[in-house]
């Protein structure tokens, strides 16, 4: 991790530049004892000040691509290979097409096993499942499938 100099100069000086002007514009009372409205008065000032300071010594650089892509997740990790096998966690209903408002094509019962066939729409995989010994296809919610070999 990355800390930029910038940011923490602009932070020290705010900080600093509110305290000076605290002591010499509000009434010495207010600093006898902490209370919320001195807190709010270093916060604010701080805030302010720190965001001239970083206006003013420009923006810090951007991460590098090769930094963005470790935060992505693997490609496995988002989509189903296809013919993998998942094991239905609760009753979950398939559908003839990805999204909540679609028709429903039949109900998956907790324990029911899918092979994904490897299309996706975000969290929607469209799966093939056995149902009343009649082979269907459709599109389930992935967040209620696990993999065969997954532990619960």
């Amino acid at each position: 991790m990355h800390i930029d100099w910038r940011i923490c100069l602009a932070a020290a000086a705010a900080l600093a530049l509110t305290l000076a002007l605290a002591a010499w514009l509000t009434p010495r009372a207010w600093w006898r004892r902490p209370n919320l409205r001195a807190l709010g008065v270093l916060g604010g000032g701080t805030l302010a000040f720190g965001a001239l300071f970083l206006a003013l010594l420009g923006r810090p650089p951007a991460p590098a691509p090769a930094a963005l892509a470790d935060l992505q997740a693997p490609p496995s990790a988002s989509r189903p290979a296809p013919g993998a096998r998942y094991l239905v966690i609760d009753d979950l209903n398939l559908r003839d097409a990805n999204g909540v408002r679609s028709q429903r094509v039949a109900v998956l019962r907790a324990g029911s096993a899918v092979v994904a066939t490897g299309s996706t729409d975000g969290d929607w995989w469209q799966v093939r499942a056995r149902i009343d010994g009649q082979a269907r296809e459709g599109w389930a919610s992935s967040l209620w499938l696990r993999r065969a070999d997954e532990r619960r």
